[in-house]
């Protein structure tokens, strides 16, 4: 039977849709078998009778965990993105160390791969606190990249590879200035401004970093490295100033050594052992006993927590029920609903309501670990901070690696603002950045012409030159937003805002250094935060309650379909310590330009530290 070309075309057609339909019921069954098996697999590791317990962070150390789409994880894409929540790990070190199932602490530290020394500093108090119970602490590592060493420094025992090192090289801050590249492709750039140390703006209007900008970025980095250098030494028994030396000098030392960075660092006094990976074994098999599998026994800090979590579930009394809340907030400051990892004035004002709204909730602690972002994002967050004192429950900050420009201004609502020694604040300053392609245009042969009806008439054109009228326009807004920004925190600060200019104009300081100034009230962790707003609550007794953002319908699914096990594990595609720190510092700046990218502010005004970026 002869068939027409175009009945064969509709078959073709036919069998094409009849696939996509098919491949489309088996990508839904997929799913529906995926959540089944979240749901109803028990992942639950057994806890031996004695087992070590293992802490191995992934990533970077966050407060807050980002939304990553599955399909990312299942590409591995996001696994240089892998994040590990601080607390869990002060949680589970905590537990630990009354239980009498735990025999001993392991830091297994190849795969972290960056922290903020404040948050190092939350995981290696808890770690001293566990070494009051006179249980041992053993780290054991290929190599140590600084933030590494930092939290195997409270180990008792140090091992480290035989072919590995350590690699302590000190804090700094190197931006890429973009001025005569934006010359070379005639990008304008105007900026608005005010703050002689509000240097975020600085890599768009300069070729080199201004002397304002390095006079204050020195004095913190500077801070923030004596705190590195002192903990260490006085963890490892070493003498004052032998960590800047080792530093300052890696090179010649290694010379003398041959390039064994291994026999340099155990001779120095950095490690207490030179360890095959056989060797390490046979260590910490003989603290906790032989696995079935042939390591050592174990548990995992995540599997533990579920442990923690099966073995404490107990029914908390009606009258037991005083509740302080803890809200986390962590990222970029931007208008409107933002996901986990990023701080929405609405998403974020939805928590602070619900807190508000909750009878049993008596308190709440703020978290902040932000560098700011849109100046009108801010002031929503801090009324609604505001609106919580109000209604008779007390609320403490408890700032974070960071909070600072919009991070500090959103602060200024709440009762009590307590940070780390280590918290980055303050940089109280305003910035504007609108660029026009006027130049590039004209150079590709593109006029921009046409007619207003006002001087302000195009504002918003970027093809054309920014006119006198525009940038007054946007300089008044910065001015005035400066203005209340001061009046703000001298409010809030019980001082004027004279007194706060002075240490305002975008500078940047520590929490020490803040606490010095006035810029907050108390220095301390945030188990002292929580206890500080049970306390301003008068609660003798009070139960922690985390307000997360709840997922929508969409992300429930994509969330549950991440927790699926597809069996990679860490390190699989990206190799060691050294990789992971490349790849997650060149992460950190691809991340940096897109924060600035998702600014939102509806008037172009951020309050906003490039530098304070973690």
């Amino acid at each position: 039977m002869k068939i027409s070309p175009l009945s064969f075309i509709i078959r073709v057609f036919k069998g094409i849709i009849a696939g996509i339909q098919g491949l489309v019921s088996a990508i839904i069954f997929l799913i529906i078998i995926c959540l089944i098996v979240v749901f109803f697999e028990d992942n639950r590791q057994s806890l031996p009778e004695k087992a070590a317990l293992t802490i191995s962070p992934i990533g970077d150390l966050v407060e807050q965990k980002s939304f990553v789409a599955p399909i990312k994880n299942f590409l591995n894409e996001s696994k240089i993105e892998n994040e590990t929540l601080v607390f869990d790990l002060v949680y589970a070190i905590d537990y630990a160390a009354t239980d009498p199932h735990i025999t001993s602490l392991v830091l297994e530290l190849d795969h972290l791969a960056s922290a903020g020394i404040s948050k190092l500093e939350e995981v290696g108090a808890a770690l001293n606190r566990f070494k009051s119970s006179g249980k041992p602490v053993i780290a054991v590592g290929d190599s140590y990249s600084q933030e590494q060493y930092y939290l195997a420094s409270y180990a008792d025992e140090i091992h480290l590879h035989p072919m590995g090192f350590v690699m302590v090289k000190g804090y700094g801050r190197y931006t890429s200035y973009l001025k005569e590249a934006l010359d070379k492709l005639r990008i304008n750039i105007n900026i608005f401004r005010v703050g002689t140390y509000k240097d975020a703006v600085e890599p768009f209007s300069r070729s080199a970093m201004s002397d304002a900008s390095k006079e204050h970025t020195s004095q913190w980095l500077d801070e923030l490295w004596q705190v590195y250098t002192s903990r260490v030494e006085g963890l490892r028994g070493l003498p004052q100033g032998f960590i800047n030396d080792y530093a300052n000098t890696l090179g010649e030392k290694l010379i003398k050594y041959q390039g064994n960075a291994a026999q340099l660092a155990l001779e120095f006094g950095l490690v207490d052992r030179l360890s095959s990976r056989a060797e390490s074994k046979a260590r910490l098999v003989s603290l906790s006993g032989l696995a079935d599998d042939g390591g050592y026994k174990h548990i995992n800090a995540s599997r533990y927590l579920d442990y923690i979590d099966e073995k404490t579930e107990v029914s908390v009394t009606s009258a037991e029920a005083n509740q302080v809340a803890l809200i986390v907030a962590k990222g970029v400051i931007s208008e409107g609903d933002q996901p986990d990892g990023a701080i929405g004035s609405e998403s974020l004002s939805d928590l602070l309501k619900r807190a508000r709204e909750d009878d049993q909730i008596r308190a709440a602690v703020l978290r902040i670990d932000s560098p700011g972002g849109s100046a009108f994002a801010s002031e929503i967050i801090r009324q609604e901070i505001i609106a919580l004192k109000d209604a008779g429950k007390p609320v403490v900050v408890s700032m974070g690696s960071v909070a600072a420009s919009g991070g500090y201004w959103m602060a200024m609502g709440a009762s009590e603002v307590w940070a780390t020694p280590t918290t980055i604040t303050g940089s109280i300053g305003v910035f504007g950045i609108v660029p026009t392609f006027e130049g590039t245009l004209k150079e590709a042969g593109v006029q921009s012409d046409g007619v207003g009806t006002t001087a302000l008439s195009d504002i918003f054109e970027l093809t054309r030159p920014m006119s006198s009228s525009a940038k007054k326009v946007f300089q008044a807004g910065v001015d005035y937003t400066y203005s209340q920004f001061l009046k703000i925190v001298a409010e809030a600060r019980n001082s004027n805002t004279k007194d706060i200019d002075l240490v305002a104009q975008g500078r940047v300081w520590t929490g020490i250094q803040a606490l010095k100034f006035g810029l907050i009230d108390q220095i301390g962790s945030l188990d002292q935060s929580l206890d500080a707003a049970a306390k301003a609550a008068n609660l003798s007794y009070y139960e922690v309650v985390e307000l997360t953002r709840p997922l929508n319908f969409r992300e429930q699914i994509l969330k549950g379909l991440s927790e699926v096990h597809l069996g990679f594990t860490p390190g699989v595609f990206f190799g060691k310590s050294n990789s992971w720190s490349l790849m997650a510092k060149f992460n950190e700046l691809t991340s940096k330009l897109a924060a600035t990218a998702k600014l939102n502010d509806p008037r172009g005004i951020y309050l906003s530290c490039f530098e304070c970026f973690e």
